[in-house]
């Protein structure tokens, strides 16, 4: 024991701390007061063994009355010891003052069990043969050397327990003039006791730094859990302000796109309205700037999200069809307004991974293919290498030179082609690679990218395949090439149900400048009441509507009650909304509705009616 303790011992003294933050004696006593206690059932156990040998010599030389009559007494103190023991047992958790004044009781029945074993050298002493003396003295100095790890760290109490067991054994030899050697052997038996105390001693030193480090320890483990605490309290309080702050954002970017929305139909409508070039340049201008904040607001937010710990991994089998037909029906319109060709190949794979992140890593992809292509098409495929599959979005666009290549994934870096870039491939922050590279390192998925100036780019990504258990649906539709744009809204009857009075007020305005019959609402009971009429009411050719509707009501309400007038009849719908967090792609599968992001641009959104008008 004193070999695992001192190397211990002396690792604690080279601290310079060690000393400054020594536990208190209060402390130290309490811990001797329980490793007292805790020592009792050894102790118990030894004396036990001491006394049963003593039976078992002396019982045929000794008188029964002396033998019994001492044998009684010893076990009247050792059961009062075991009560005190089973005492503790019982309250583990006792105060310090109960504690203390249990020693007290417990030094007091230690002195007298010593004094029994010295009353056992006058008593046995004589009795028997030397063998019998020969284990007399073994057994009595066995229970001394026994008593080291009890009594050691109380130094008063073992030298007065050790003389009142050791002096009167040595005074009984000593005395003894019938054997030949008694003054031979007291001397061995002071020697002995020499022994014993330095022995007691140097456990004694052992010990109290033992006891030291153990309160030092616990006072560490004490602050430990606190700081934990603490530490626990402030993650849990940055989480909150990180979740807090990106709701916040995510909040104050819908209120935004609010006036956003209006003020690029407002614009539009002015241009209708006047011919003049230069108002028509700044129209464009105030057109390209708010598409630009628009993108501006869901990268900030995806970047917000992604640095704060908002995007949590729910890997899962995805089918790719259904993720193609998201990206189809939001980018369709888009392809159509610039005649490219949008297709998707590979629809009948499954991958194991988290749908929402591998979607907003090719809605990312695909629209930069859009955005920089102006001939030709953009691709999206998925097609198996090795045991992986393999995502992968192609464009024909202007491409991008090996010195830029490194650095597309940092943020705001924005490629310097070597032909000149039409405005719309100019805006936004540079953010979009940036936000895919960091997905893609979410998902520990590789992501390359391979181009060449004038002719294209292509991005890889790698994922695991995985594995569904019902049957492969049917393979999407091939998407459409090069379309005419010469689109007339002149006799299209248009309902418009939009709550906030300005972007219902510009969007009825341009509406109306492009030719179409326009019934606006500002919520859901005034269309109801509308579609009550009779007969007579015109079937609308199209239907553009809010999400969020006054009174907790949405704009799939007014789409559910518009289509239910004219059941049988298929109304082409588009859903507005200035909140990325809506989820509504899956609903617009489910619900036939093509969805756009609030600030939508004028050119955008006539894009998107005349590719629904077109389907129609």
């Amino acid at each position: 024991m004193l070999g695992n303790v001192l190397p211990a011992v002396h690792a604690f003294k080279l601290k310079p701390r060690a000393e400054a933050d020594a536990p208190p004696a209060d402390a130290r006593q309490l811990e001797h007061a329980r490793a007292l206690y805790t020592q009792t059932p050894a102790t118990l156990a030894g004396n036990l063994v001491g006394v049963l040998l003593v039976v078992a010599f002396y019982r045929s030389v000794a008188e029964p009355w002396r033998l019994f009559g001492w044998v009684g007494v010893v076990a009247v103190l050792w059961s009062v010891r075991l009560a005190h023991y089973l005492r503790f047992r019982r309250q583990p958790d006792a105060d310090q003052a109960t504690l203390l004044a249990w020693r007290g009781s417990w030094r007091v029945l230690a002195l007298l069990q010593g004094t029994c074993w010295g009353v056992a050298a006058w008593m046995f002493w004589s009795l028997g043969t030397p063998s019998h003396q020969v284990a007399l003295l073994l057994i009595i100095y066995s229970y001394c050397v026994g008593s080291v790890q009890m009594l050691a760290g109380q130094p008063r109490l073992f030298v007065a327990f050790l003389c009142l067991v050791l002096l009167p054994t040595v005074a009984r030899v000593a005395s003894d003039t019938t054997h030949p050697f008694h003054l031979q052997i007291a001397l061995i038996l002071c020697i002995l006791f020499g022994a014993v105390w330095l022995m007691a001693r140097t456990y004694r030193s052992s010990l109290a730094l033992a006891i030291d480090l153990k309160l030092r320890t616990d006072q560490l483990a004490a602050q430990l859990r606190v700081e934990k605490a603490a530490a626990e309290d402030a993650r849990r309080a940055a989480e909150a302000a990180s979740r807090a702050k990106t709701q916040f954002f995510a909040a104050a970017s819908h209120d935004l796109r609010q006036p956003l929305h209006a003020m690029g139909l407002f614009a539009e409508t002015l241009r209708q309205r006047c011919h003049d070039p230069d108002v028509a340049a700044l129209v464009n201008s105030i057109n390209e700037s708010v598409d630009a904040l628009e993108g501006l607001f869901g990268e900030l937010l995806d970047i917000t999200r992604i640095d704060t710990g908002g995007v949590e991994l729910k890997p899962q089998p995805v089918v790719l069809r259904e993720v193609f037909a998201r990206l189809r029906l939001h980018f369709e319109p888009s392809a159509f307004e610039k005649g490219l060709a949008l297709s998707f190949r590979g629809e009948s794979h499954v991958v194991q991974a988290d749908p929402v992140v591998v979607e907003r890593i090719l809605r990312n992809l695909v629209s930069n293919a859009i955005r920089y292509t102006e001939d030709g098409g953009v691709l999206v495929t998925c097609r198996r290498r090795g045991d992986a599959l393999l995502l992968q979005v192609w464009d024909s666009g202007i491409g991008i030179s090996d010195t830029a290549l490194p650095r597309i994934f940092d943020e705001f870096y924005q490629v310097n082609s070597q032909r000149p870039l039409e405005p719309h491939q100019r805006k936004g922050l540079g953010l979009g690679l940036a936000i895919v590279k960091r997905l893609a390192d979410l998902m520990d998925a590789p992501l390359t990218v391979r181009s060449r100036v004038g002719h294209g780019t292509v991005f890889s990504l790698e994922v695991a395949p995985g594995r569904l258990q019902a049957p492969p649906a049917q393979p999407l539709a091939p998407g459409g090439s090069k379309a005419a744009l010469g689109l007339s809204l002149e006799g299209r009857r248009i309902v418009v149900v939009e709550d906030e009075p300005a972007v219902r007020e510009g969007l009825v305005v341009l509406l109306k400048a492009w030719g179409a019959q326009v019934l606006d609402f500002d919520a859901v009971a005034p269309l109801e009441a509308w579609t009550r009429g009779g007969a007579e009411l015109p079937r609308p050719d199209l239907l553009i509507v809010d999400y969020r509707l006054p009174e907790a009501r949405s704009g799939l309400e007014a789409l559910s009650l518009l289509r239910q007038r004219w059941a049988g009849q298929r109304l082409p719908a588009i859903v507005i909304t200035g909140s990325t967090l809506s989820g509504l792609e899956n609903e617009a599968a489910a619900h036939d509705f093509h969805l756009l992001i609030k600030p939508v641009l004028p050119n955008k959104l006539r894009a998107m009616i005349g590719f629904k008008l077109s389907q129609r």
